[in-house]
C-alpha cells in the first residue's frame, strides 16, 4: 500500500518556520557573525577569524566557570533523579490523594525563576531570613554572602526544591502507565519489593527518566536567573557559572566578540554532552541483529 504524500501540509508548518527564524535562526547567525568580527564602534566591524574562540579556550576563567557548571550539573543530577524517583514511588495511585499530590508537587514548577531567586534570597538572609535566622540561633556559621560553602549549598537546594518536582511527575507519569498484570505477577511469582523496582518499574520509567535526565541537565547547566539573584555569581567568582559570566561580558563589559564567541562554545558543549547523555541512556536499546 502506497503512502500517500500531501504537500499542503506544509503550509500549516510555515508559520512555526518562521517565528523559529526569527527567535532562533537570525539570533545565532548575528551571533556567529559577531564571534569573527571585531568592531571598534560607530557600526565598523574588522574580520578577527578564530582569534575570540582561542582566546576563551586559553581563558582560565572559562575553564574555572566550565568546571563550576559541570560540578554543579552532576550534584543536581545525582541528588535529584533519584529523590524524584523515590518520591514517585511513594505516592498514590487512587484516590483523593493522587490530585492533592499532584497539585503539590506542581507548585513548585509556576514560580518564575527570578521569584524563587529573590524568595531564597530572603530565606537564608541571616538577619530577617527563617533558615538564616535559625541556623545562626542554632549556633551554625551561615551565611551565603560572605562564605562560598555556604552560597553553594543555598543554591544547589533552591534547584532541589525548584526542580526536583519535574522528575517526580515525569517518573509518576511513567508508573502509572504500567499495567496491573504485572503486578499480579510478580506478587504470584512471591517477587520482592526491590525486584519489582528493578524489573518492572524501573524499565518502564527508563524512557521518562531519560527525559527528566536531559532536561534536569540542559536546565542546570543553562542555570543563570536564580544564582544571580540570590548570590550575583558570588561571594568572589564562586559562583559564577559560564551564564553569569557570559552576561557580565556581554552586558557589563561589552565585549561582543568574545561574548559571541564564548556563547557559540558554551552551546556546543551542551549540544555534546545532552548528546553524550542521550546515547548511554539508549546503548541497550539498539534492535539486536
Amino acid at each position: 500500500m502506497e503512502k500517500t504524500w500531501n504537500n499542503k501540509a506544509w503550509f500549516m508548518v510555515l508559520p512555526v518556520l518562521v517565528l523559529v527564524a526569527f527567535s532562533a535562526v537570525i539570533p545565532l547567525m548575528t551571533v556567529v557573525n559577531y564571534s569573527v568580527q571585531d568592531t571598534f564602534g560607530n557600526n565598523q566591524f574588522f574580520w578577527a577569524g578564530t582569534d575570540w574562540f582561542t582566546q576563551m579556550l586559553e581563558s582560565d576563567r572559562f575553564w574555572d566557570a566550565l568546571a563550576r557548571n559541570l560540578f554543579f550539573s552532576m550534584v543536581i543530577l545525582a541528588i535529584e533523579v533519584p529523590l524524584g524517583i523515590l518520591i514517585a514511588l511513594n505516592m498514590p495511585k487512587t484516590g483523593l490523594g493522587v490530585p492533592v499530590c499532584l497539585v503539590l508537587m506542581a507548585l513548585p514548577l509556576l514560580i518564575p525563576w527570578n521569584v524563587v531567586g529573590t524568595i531564597w534570597q530572603v530565606f537564608g538572609r541571616v538577619d530577617i531570613g527563617l533558615l538564616g535566622h535559625t541556623l545562626t540561633a542554632l549556633g551554625i556559621s551561615y551565611n551565603y554572602t560572605q562564605d562560598p560553602t555556604a552560597a553553594w549549598i543555598t543554591v544547589i537546594v533552591m534547584d532541589v526544591w525548584h526542580w526536583t518536582s519535574l522528575v517526580v511527575l515525569l517518573c509518576y507519569a511513567g508508573l502509572v502507565s504500567i499495567p496491573d498484570a504485572y503486578y499480579q505477577a510478580a506478587k504470584i511469582d512471591g517477587a520482592s519489593r526491590w525486584s519489582v523496582f528493578r524489573y518492572i518499574q524501573l524499565p518502564k520509567m527508563k524512557r521518562v527518566l531519560l527525559i527528566a535526565v536531559l532536561l534536569r541537565f540542559m536546565d542546570s547547566f543553562m542555570i543563570y536567573t536564580e544564582p544571580f539573584v540570590v548570590t550575583g555569581g558570588g561571594p568572589g567568582n564562586s559562583t559564577t557559572f559560564l551564564s553569569i559570566d557570559l552576561v557580565k561580558m556581554a552586558v557589563g563589559q561589552f565585549d561582543l566578540g568574545p561574548a559571541a564567541a564564548m556563547s557559540i562554545i558554551y552551546f556546543l558543549i551542551i549540544l555534546a554532552l545532552s548528546w553524550i547523555f542521550y546515547t548511554v541512556m539508549t546503548i541497550n536499546d539498539a534492535p539486536q541483529k
